[in-house]
């Protein structure tokens, strides 16, 4: 899915009526040994099918024959397909609450699931209620959702890494830079995934 560089913040009054306090995040989310040999970075937007559909097919055996096991450390550079300001809310809502790296990709397992129902909800108010309705199950206020959904800070941090993004080159999502450089399509089948990890030093 092709990346749009318009409208971050387009439409996030219509996720939440009220303004509140910005916060603070750290840019990434990041994963794994700090001193892994391969550092695998992705450029994902939640609202992105073929985000989904890697994350489905590869993300289990990523995590538990790679970046368990040391080998892989694994960082995740959030963008904005559209709908834009949808991609931001699920994003917001994997960080709700202050969460750590191990429970956000967690979160965005979920959401990832759910992406289909989430876009599907046939308005921002019916989205912002769908992401209020998860954040419950996963012991998040309503209020606390709310205030995840307008954090001006949070639209900068997503703003910076589609910015970031741009300037190395990365035109659509997923795309994946191991150690560095890019890889091609073929990363992202899981037998492509194992022979680029498996052949890398």
């Amino acid at each position: 899915m092709n990346m749009d560089r318009r409208g971050v913040l387009i439409g996030l009054a219509a996720l939440a009526a009220s303004p509140a306090h910005a916060q603070s995040s750290p840019a990434d989310m990041t994963i794994g040994a700090a001193r892994a040999p391969l550092h695998l970075v992705e450029y994902a937007s939640a609202t992105c099918g073929h985000c989904a559909h890697f994350h489905e097919a590869n993300w289990a055996q990523l995590k538990s024959a790679y970046i368990d096991t040391g080998r892989v450390r694994f960082t995740m550079r959030e963008m904005a397909t559209p709908p834009a300001q949808v991609a931001f809310g699920m994003f917001q809502l994997a960080r709700c609450g202050g969460a750590g790296a191990d429970e956000y990709f967690r979160r965005l397992g979920i959401l990832f699931q759910r992406q289909r129902a989430i876009l599907g909800a046939g308005s921002m108010a019916g989205v912002r209620d769908a992401l209020v309705a998860l954040g419950a199950e996963w012991g998040l206020s309503s209020e606390q959702v709310m205030a995840s959904l307008q954090d001006e800070a949070g639209s900068a941090r997503l703003q910076r890494s589609i910015n970031e993004a741009s300037e190395r080159g990365v035109h659509s999502t997923p795309s994946f830079f191991l150690n560095g450089a890019a890889l091609d399509a073929s990363f992202q089948t899981p037998a492509g995934m194992r022979a680029v990890l498996d052949a890398a030093r």
